[in-house]
């Protein structure tokens, strides 16, 4: 597992992602390579999805292909497009021994002759697809882990895992640019594309969450199935005194990034209809929740932190409550208070 440095070296914003990464991992020779060509792989699927996306009404990409994916949602030909590039980006490589994606039921394994190698690839390929006809920010979010099987294709064990085990995670969000999160245990930091010359150099270095900001983003349609408490909770920010703010997107990748950015909190508790909530926890809320506490915020299913949980299937679903430490501390506290 890469372990944190006593110091985090200090770059200037331009550094290339493949020279940070470098320069960052230079005390574990042993993932050097492989870890970075993985994340090479990573960066050649997103630029291809990125493309893609920046003309989906001309290469004909727009709505639904007619089919349900195994969450029992209408497919977008985009997620098609990016679930499939991202597989093709990494299965030859020789880096990952399996991939778990959304759009598939079962662990995706290494085909032959390609070798499988040393770590888990989990993600969500097109996170907030149905918003590409608006033009609205979707992304790309996935986890990390290294592999405990020693040859071969992966196994099971090797996925269902506990979200601590992770060695790193992030996400690549499509909108007014395409930026790369990343963090591998030190920090978390920010690659914009530069499509001129096709490559991610460093735009936020070592983000941090502001402990508290008074700024939340959750589907409040929905807020009549929630937990009583959570609603008396939300019904209390809208007093003018009080001094929060609304501001919600429609994508989890772009509701997490502004607040990553910018401060505040998103929420997706669970409802009556779903009481396990919605979220799937190997490649949403473990990716995401290791951004959150590695950039000082923190992240919970409402009980206690979300990477304590241990997956015990792969689309296992969970509520979510993430970003600054301060209220998502104290909403889990109001949760946990007994009724």
């Amino acid at each position: 597992m890469l372990s944190i440095p006593p110091a985090r070296p200090q770059f200037e914003e331009g550094t290339t992602l493949d020279r940070f990464l470098l320069e960052t991992l230079r005390d574990h020779p042993e993932a050097t390579g492989h870890f970075v060509t993985m994340i090479n792989q990573v960066t050649l699927a997103a630029k291809l999805v990125s493309a893609r996306v920046n003309r989906a009404g001309l290469a004909g990409m727009f709505g639904a292909t007619g089919s349900m994916n195994i969450q029992g949602e209408y497919v977008q030909k985009m997620d098609v497009y990016a679930n499939e590039t991202f597989k093709r980006a990494l299965e030859h490589a020789g880096v990952v021994c399996m991939i778990v994606s959304e759009e598939e039921e079962d662990i995706i394994p290494i085909p032959a002759p390609f070798i499988p190698g040393h770590y888990v690839f989990a993600m969500d390929p097109l996170d907030g697809s149905s918003n590409i006809d608006t033009n609205a920010s979707i992304g790309t979010i996935f986890a990390v882990f290294r592999r405990q099987s020693t040859r071969g294709q992966g196994e099971p064990r090797d996925v269902l895992r506990c979200g601590r085990d992770m060695i790193a995670a992030g996400y690549i969000v499509y909108g007014a640019g395409t930026v790369l999160v990343l963090s591998t245990g030190q920090g978390v930091h920010a690659f914009t594309l530069d499509p001129s010359v096709g490559e991610f150099f460093l735009s936020h270095h070592d983000i941090r969450l502001k402990p508290e900001t008074r700024s939340y983003s959750c589907n409040e349609a929905y807020s009549g199935t929630w937990d009583e408490r959570l609603q008396t909770w939300l019904a209390s920010t809208k007093d003018p005194a009080a001094g929060w703010s609304a501001r919600y997107i429609g994508s989890l990748v772009g509701d997490f990034h502004r607040n990553l950015v910018k401060g505040g909190v998103f929420l997706y508790p669970p409802s009556k209809k779903s009481p396990s909530g919605k979220l799937r926890l190997l490649y949403e809320a473990f990716p995401l929740a290791f951004l959150a506490e590695q950039a000082g915020g923190a992240a919970t299913d409402g009980h206690g932190p979300i990477l304590d949980r241990t997956l015990a299937s792969l689309h296992e679903r969970t509520p979510l409550y993430i970003g600054n430490r301060a209220t998502v501390t104290e909403i889990t506290r109001l949760l946990s208070t007994t009724t």
